[in-house]
């Protein structure tokens, strides 16, 4: 469905992305892991061509056998991707419904629209009942609800979303990714940009790990959950090698 060959994006002087390649087949939720400053943000505004006009600097981006690095966001858009960025980024002083109608903004099938509002509804059927109040009132966990029902208005293929878990509390962030999973089931491919490790991999059917604007490992979520690297990096679990320096440096501290 995607596949991202050799690009490299450059902010300034600074290249941000060295070279990444991957692959995302239809049907599946991707997660895209790494810590703050892997470039995993980078590398989906890239895709969407958010970035400056010459970004990808090199390299190429298709989408469904066609190139895009070089297209608009919008027709991006229109060819079936959506995007939902991290921080949500709402418009708080238009209402719920006129943020969702907003999604819709590249569709003239009025009747479609207006079924596909009522499934944006039943996803998240809060919504429906703030239909009418600004969108800048709205509870952390809403709004983010609202940004992916915004992205589903577009009618994607491949929805992409930038850590939508951020800034919940583990109930809303559970209940968030049980909705991204029924998208899922919907038949919308999901990428998923997440740092809470433990949850993307429990809902994911792959996962890329990024570090300094490479991707360093790609395998199934049950493989990486038993990876040392992983387990002691990303999942916070002490592994045998961990403790044992750690019980080193406790007794030269203690001898001290």
């Amino acid at each position: 469905m995607l596949k991202v060959n050799n690009i490299e994006t450059w902010y300034d002087l600074i290249r941000a992305l060295h070279g990444i390649s991957f692959e995302i087949s239809q049907g599946n939720i991707i997660a895209l892991l790494g810590s703050n400053g892997a470039g995993k943000t980078t590398t989906l505004k890239t895709i969407m061509r958010l970035l400056d006009d010459d970004q990808p600097e090199k390299g190429t981006i298709e989408f469904l056998g066609k190139r895009i690095d070089r297209k608009d966001t919008e027709e991006i858009v229109r060819m079936g991707i959506s995007y939902v960025p991290e921080g949500r980024e709402v418009f708080p002083e238009l209402t719920v419904m006129e943020n969702i109608q907003m999604g819709a903004y590249t569709r003239k099938d009025k009747k479609k629209i207006k079924a596909d509002i009522e499934n944006v509804f039943k996803h998240f059927p809060i919504l429906k009942e703030r239909k009418d109040q600004d969108a800048g009132y709205l509870s952390g966990g809403e709004q983010q609800m609202l940004a992916i029902g915004r992205a589903l208005m577009s009618r994607p293929r491949l929805m992409m979303l930038d850590e939508p878990s951020l800034g919940l509390s583990p109930i809303l962030t559970k209940q968030i990714f049980n909705i991204i999973q029924n998208i899922n089931k919907e038949g919308v491919t999901i990428f998923l940009v997440e740092q809470n490790v433990n949850m993307a991999l429990k809902y994911a059917n792959y996962a890329f790990l990024m570090e300094n604007g490479r991707i360093v490992r790609a395998d199934k979520p049950e493989v990486l959950r038993e990876d040392d690297d992983v387990k002691e990096f990303y999942l916070g679990i002490p592994t045998e090698t961990s403790v044992k320096g750690y019980k080193r440096y406790r007794r030269k501290v203690r001898f001290r």
